[in-house]
């Protein structure tokens, strides 16, 4: 199996920084954010390659100039997106797909210690044609009170928080039909397919689109060098989680 990392964006979140690097070169204790997640994704006996999609001519060029010569141990391609949306740049891995039913999808600021093994066991368990990472608990930034009768009795600081809905995080796994939908659609939008409102949204009215909760396993949107910041000790953990 295949994990294509979309590195492709325009980092609008993280600007200023993002006129300089792209988001996937958001460093990391000294090393970028995606260095951490093709090490994470090399450690699965599942994945025999990693595919990042990323626009190369302009700032995605630092991506592959950084790992140039660096050994990694599963095989990595770089492809070019086409600037089409989250779902109109997957057709241009479809060539490197074929004879593939299934793919990894990872969005490149989403920084996670997913069980992909297990995850891929509850996606071919549902018979689903895609399935999404979501997360029904969540680590509060700020503080709470409890309040009674108008006066606060207790403070929470910074809880984990049980959601009413579950997230959808920026991890997938898809089955490589769902190309011939997006290559369809395409036809007719041309430009800017939203993989999640476009193609996802169709399948989950159908039954076809399954979602494996990751339980209370730490996940941060890595945005901008700012939000690194703030959650310092939340990174740590990650990256332990990580054991990379």
């Amino acid at each position: 199996m295949k994990a294509v990392i979309l590195s492709g964006g325009e980092g609008t979140r993280g600007k200023p920084f993002t006129n300089y690097f792209p988001k996937a070169m958001i460093p990391i204790n000294g090393k970028p954010l995606i260095d951490y997640i093709v090490n994470y994704l090399s450690g699965f006996d599942l994945i025999d390659e990693i595919i990042i999609l990323a626009d190369y001519k302009k700032l995605g060029g630092q991506i592959k100039n950084y790992f140039e010569g660096r050994k990694i141990t599963k095989n990595l391609t770089f492809i070019q997106d086409s600037q089409s949306g989250t779902g109109g740049d997957l057709i241009h891995v479809s060539r490197k797909l074929k004879g593939d039913s299934d793919f990894i999808l990872w969005f490149v600021d989403n920084f996670c210690a997913i069980d992909l093994q297990r995850m891929y066991s509850f996606y071919r368990k549902k018979n689903s044609l895609g399935c999404i990472a979501v997360r029904r608990f969540s680590k509060s930034e700020t503080g709470f009170a409890v309040i009674k009768n108008g006066f606060i009795t207790e403070f929470q600081e910074k809880p984990m928080i049980k959601m009413h809905i579950p997230e959808c995080l920026g991890v997938y796994i898809l089955a490589t039909e769902i190309l011939s939908k997006i290559r369809s659609k395409l036809k007719k939008k041309k430009r800017n397919l939203n993989l999640s409102f476009d193609i996802l949204e169709e399948l989950s009215l159908k039954n076809k689109l399954s979602g494996f909760d990751i339980g209370k396993t730490s996940w941060m949107d890595i945005e901008s060098p700012i939000t690194l910041q703030r959650n310092r000790k939340l990174i740590r953990k990650i990256i332990r989680e990580m054991n990379i």
